[in-house]
């Protein structure tokens, strides 16, 4: 069990039998409309930028989303095959609660950053990516930065922090990865990523599958985010890309009502000239490929956590994820720790309201920052 509660630091859990699990917020009854439709990024985050830094080779062009102009800067970096939009909705709530600056980012790789060398996704140069991209928002004199990393965007906060590639670093915040159950859980990892859907016949599709098998619990995180973890290849429906898709109606549980309702929206995307041709929907990120930078991420991660010279915070969906290292470490009061139960491994999408409130609550704690005016705490 608790391996199966483990499976998913690259990309999410695996989902439990009947669709929704349990836990979830998502259950509704038998008729409910649910819409699926996607959400732009404007609706959480004020700005989104290319920001261009200098390697070997050229420039690498990394995405990022920000929101706000004063207060220290929440560094956000998601997991593995997912992108800077898995942070939107905790976005817009953290940034109701207290005086920040938000930067998500897409880390290499994944979601719209361009680089040159997409296959290097090691540790050390993930984590020199982060510092690179933050000289080049801030310069010599960065302002007061807290990072914040969930799964693989976790480690890779821990290993930029150990290296000290943020010289400002103010905190650092971890969610739901630990060393152990990390390293435990890789043996079973490809066995996960191959049960997954290769395409999807529109971006709506995605959405809907990343709902029903509990990837995501939070509809509207899903809404905004699932864009960020595929992407459109239009194909013919011969191309073998079409093979393990997944269609509409990913489990039929629709009213006569609402399967009406879809079919006047079809015919309407049927008379749009830009939907005519057939969309196919694949992974941004073929994660099956990054195995060999796996242990490189998770190995020896609970050491250096601990060692990190800033307050930290560890957030996670089940106590049982702590391993020896963090255990004698929470009780020698090295770090602080919260468990948000009823999540799944995506937390920060699952309830952003809670992340959202640890972290506020932890950043006023050490006298980062202040509660907004007019926040009632």
């Amino acid at each position: 069990m608790e391996k199966q509660l483990h499976l998913n630091l690259l990309a999410s859990r695996p989902p439990m039998p009947g669709g929704f699990q349990s836990g979830s917020k998502m259950k509704m009854g038998p008729g409910r409309k649910r819409d699926f439709s996607p959400l732009p990024w404007s609706h959480y985050f004020e700005t989104m930028e290319d920001v261009e830094v200098e390697n070997e080779n050229g420039k690498d062009i990394f995405r990022i989303y920000c929101s706000g102009s004063r207060g220290p800067v929440l560094l956000l970096l998601h997991g593995g095959g997912h992108s800077a939009l898995s942070w939107a909705v905790f976005t817009a709530v953290i940034y109701s609660r207290i005086n920040c600056r938000v930067v998500a980012m897409d880390l290499r790789a994944h979601g719209d950053t361009k680089v040159k060398n997409p296959d290097d996704l090691s540790s050390d140069t993930m984590a020199k990516d982060i510092g690179k991209v933050v000289e080049a928002l801030y310069g010599e004199n960065p302002p007061p930065i807290m990072i914040i990393g969930h799964s693989m965007g976790g480690a890779i906060a821990v290993h930029t922090a150990s290296a000290n590639h943020i010289p400002s670093l103010l905190g650092l915040c971890v969610i739901d990865v630990v060393e152990g159950t990390a390293m435990e859980a890789l043996n079973s990892m490809q066995n996960f990523l191959r049960s997954r859907p290769k395409t999807f016949k529109s971006l709506e599709n995605a959405i809907e599958w990343s709902v029903k098998s509990g990837q995501i619990r939070n509809i509207e995180s899903a809404r905004v985010s699932m864009g960020g973890q595929v992407k459109k290849c239009e194909e013919s429906t011969n191309n073998p890309c079409m093979s393990n898709s997944i269609g509409e109606g990913i489990i039929e549980e629709e009213e006569d009502e609402e399967a009406e309702v879809e079919s006047n929206k079809k015919r309407m995307k049927e008379d749009d000239p830009e939907i005519k041709k057939e969309s196919i929907f694949t992974w941004r990120v073929e994660l099956s490929k990054t195995e060999k930078y796996w242990e490189g991420w998770f190995q020896g991660l609970s050491a250096l956590f601990l060692t990190c010279r800033v307050p930290k915070l560890l957030l996670l969906a089940g106590v049982d994820r702590l391993d020896k290292d963090l255990t004698i470490g929470q009780m020698q009061g090295k770090f602080q720790m919260q468990v948000l139960p009823q999540c799944g491994h995506a937390v920060h999408e699952d309830a952003p309201e809670k992340v959202a409130d640890a972290l506020a609550t932890f950043m006023v704690r050490h006298k980062f920052t202040d509660f907004k005016e007019g926040y009632m705490w």
